[in-house]
């Protein structure tokens, strides 16, 4: 598989109101340096921040309303800042919150084994056809040791649970969104949520809300009235995370429990 997408395109992440993008993942590169210096050039003219080439564009800052947000991003590829090296992400993360005097500090992961098999959290070190894609439970909570607020996930193209740590969220993969052609969207890799996170100024997590949402065609996700993503990352929310505080209640709503 190799994926492209036309520069005006671009114009598609302003309108839905991205801030940030991530660009560390195993296709960054399709297209040689070329292609990955057309992304950020891209992105860059169409007032989009990003992050994950390691040297390049490590992290990240943006400012709304008076408040900083930073981010960094990784994956288990070549150029990218490696989610194996986790004293980079650690680096990362100080830099945005002490140098860079971020309010909130955001880390997103490309990682962790990938199909509809993979949808629990193993606690150690996973792989994909051979390919090592990190330990994503150790990642995630050394990333918030070192001063993270939020860290999400993508790679598996499955969803997988969510888990409250020291206080901060940690949606280890929120699976695939808008999907195209020849990639699986049976099932499993079917689910399509939107997660809406709550925080104060200082990054504490205060609440949020899982979107149910499914790909049953070729047009883009589309609500799911049965609420199945959200019965499914409720499960295993529960399943891997059983002493997480954090309470999902059917309707998706994120609280902590008392």
């Amino acid at each position: 598989y190799f994926f492209r997408m036309p520069e005006r395109y671009a114009q598609r992440f302003v309108d839905a109101g991205f801030d940030f993008l991530s660009i560390a993942n195993n296709h960054a590169r399709d297209f040689g340096p070329t292609g990955l210096r057309s992304s950020m050039t891209t992105l860059t003219k169409a007032g989009i921040a990003f992050a994950g080439v390691k040297g390049v564009c490590e992290t990240a800052v943006v400012e709304r309303d008076g408040v900083r947000y930073g981010m960094c991003a990784f994956a288990p590829n070549a150029a990218m800042c490696n989610i194996h090296d986790i004293a980079l992400a650690q680096k990362l993360v100080r830099q945005l919150r002490d140098e860079k005097k971020c309010h909130v500090v955001i880390v997103s992961f490309h990682g962790g084994a990938e199909g509809s098999s993979a949808y629990r959290v193993p606690r150690t070190n996973e792989t994909f056809v051979g390919e090592s894609r990190g330990n994503v439970y150790q990642f995630a909570h050394r990333c918030i040791d070192a001063g993270a607020d939020l860290v999400y996930g993508h790679g598996p193209h499955v969803v997988r649970g969510l888990e409250l740590y020291k206080g901060k969220l940690i949606a280890y993969s929120l699976g695939n969104f808008c999907t195209p052609y020849r990639v699986n969207r049976q099932g499993r890799n079917g689910y399509a949520p939107v997660l809406r996170v709550k925080m104060t100024v200082g990054g504490k997590f205060v609440g949020g809300e899982i979107i149910s949402a499914t790909q049953p065609d070729r047009t883009g996700p589309k609500r799911d009235a049965g609420k199945i993503v959200i019965k499914e990352m409720k499960s295993l929310s529960a399943l891997d995370f059983p002493e997480s505080p954090l309470r999902i209640s059917d309707d998706g709503k994120l609280s902590i429990r008392k």
